[in-house]
């Protein structure tokens, strides 16, 4: 009787994870402002437990990348804009090393997720770059928020100076107008879920390799910064200051410091199985 009951929630748990599947929104890949050639992985349609989520989002007027326009708007959703930065290569870097430094069943091509087709809960984990000029819509913010509160995770990156921290800020307001953000202590287990990383150091753009500058901006020290729930656990984690990505899509790059790209990929696996057991 026991094996029977248990034997009906596996398999129960597999039709459910089945059609969850099913109704998950297909791989596609758009043109990126760095990339468009970069080599797709032959396993890219695995089925797997987790999946590196890019956020796509719209760009503020401020931004440098506006991509195509349509009927006289700039249609962030066809790629080309600053959401694209460091796209595809820094995701599949980053896939490989959580494949090659943890047990999480990895797929090897990431997924691009816009907040405006529902499927967003889908995806446990979410990243974005260059936050420093998005401009999300109110019902794009009412998504994101909701998504986290129901114990989803953010994580957001190479954004620098006070200006860029306003246009972030703007739209972060609107997710969670009533939480703070603050900086995270040393010892926040978001630091220590699988690195110990009470030393950290500002993590450059590969830009540093020729101005001998980790700061792309006077005076810029890095920041680690996040959103708590009512429980405690890191819904957002801000990495402002620093340029993670870069250090994952540069990664397999003689040129580019070791010692830069062993913490941020540190720094993201601790992010990314914080995010899977909080």
């Amino acid at each position: 009787m026991l094996f029977r009951k248990a034997l009906g929630l596996v398999c129960g748990g597999m039709a459910l994870f089945g059609t969850l599947c099913a109704f998950q929104r297909p791989f596609r890949e758009y043109p990126g402002i760095e990339y468009n050639d970069f080599p797709l992985p032959a396993d890219f349609q695995e089925k797997t437990e987790w999946v590196f989520a890019r956020l796509m989002y719209p760009s503020a007027p401020t931004a440098r990348f506006v991509g195509y326009r349509r009927y006289g708007r700039n249609n962030w959703t066809e790629g080309l804009t600053s959401w694209t930065q460091d796209y595809p290569r820094a995701d599949r870097h980053f896939n490989v090393a959580i494949r090659r430094l943890t047990r999480i069943h990895v797929r090897s091509a990431e997924q691009p997720v816009n907040l405006d087709d529902g499927d967003a809960y889908d995806w446990p984990w979410l990243y974005a770059v260059q936050v420093g000029e998005w401009d999300l819509t109110d019902a794009q913010a009412k998504t994101l928020r909701e998504y986290l509160l129901r114990g989803g995770f953010f994580m957001c990156d190479d954004f620098w100076s006070p200006r860029e921290w306003d246009v972030f800020e703007r739209s972060m307001k609107r997710v969670f107008p009533d939480r703070p953000i603050v900086d995270l202590d040393n010892a926040d287990a978001i630091f220590h879920s699988v690195y110990d990383l009470n030393d950290r150091y500002q993590v450059p753009g590969a830009r540093s390799i020729g101005t001998g500058s980790t700061e792309k901006c006077y005076n810029c020290p890095a920041r680690w910064r996040g959103i708590y729930d009512d429980k405690g656990r890191l819904m957002v984690a801000i990495c402002f200051q620093s340029d993670l990505g870069d250090s994952w899509e540069w990664a397999d790059s003689p040129e580019y410091p070791e010692k830069y790209s062993a913490l941020g990929i540190r720094i993201g696996v601790n992010y990314v199985v914080y995010a899977m057991t909080h």
